[in-house]
């Protein structure tokens, strides 16, 4: 038989163990939340990049290869209708 007193030593310990696990692990989860979220943000900053970096190519080869400054590429914002149909009478 154990004394009452042993008994308390163990359940406080018991109890102690768990709340450090549970503290433990939100500080873990906390930090791995922040890190993924900065990773997301890193990646969708990168995607904006290239995206705005192959716009640019685009144009320019647009520019470049038509001569007459109409740009050719549909998907492209500064593509005009009427300027390129123009540009295919003449």
């Amino acid at each position: 038989m154990s004394s009452p007193v042993v008994n308390v030593a163990r359940y406080t310990a018991l109890i102690g163990g768990i709340g450090y696990g549970i503290v433990h692990r939100r500080t873990l989860q906390k930090r791995e939340d922040t890190r993924a979220e900065q990773a997301a943000k890193r990646h969708e900053e990168k995607i904006q990049a290239d995206k705005k970096r192959e716009q640019e190519q685009s144009i320019l080869a647009a520019v470049r290869s038509g001569g007459n400054g109409v740009v050719s590429d549909p998907d492209s914002p500064q593509f005009d209708l009427e300027k390129y149909l123009k540009s295919l009478e003449k």
